[in-house]
């Protein structure tokens, strides 16, 4: 397991302060970054967290994952790899 979690389910109105402050009691947060929309600068409603070590973020998944945080109960567990995406898409298609 790795030190980077994933953190979904959040409130659009969250902030990547607000989400430091969430994971600070459960050890240090080396990083933290809140996916934002790239058209309306929102937030997209997740965001990764790196803790300092793996036994704080098996903390954190444990006291985190369920819990309520502004009303929506947060979904807290290990960042998978980025999967590879295939290029293309968004070609014209012919008519017949």
């Amino acid at each position: 397991m790795g030190n980077k979690l994933y953190v979904g389910n959040l409130s659009f109105e969250t902030t990547e302060g607000d989400v430091k402050e969430l994971f600070a009691p459960c050890g240090s947060v080396m990083s933290c970054n809140l996916i934002m929309d790239k058209f309306t600068n929102k937030s997209r409603g997740f965001a990764f967290v790196e803790m300092s070590s793996q036994d704080e973020a098996n903390k954190a998944i444990a006291e985190l994952n369920g819990k309520d945080c502004n009303g929506r109960a947060l979904t807290v567990n290990e960042a998978k790899p980025r999967e590879e995406r295939s290029g293309g898409g968004g070609g014209r298609r012919e008519r017949y």
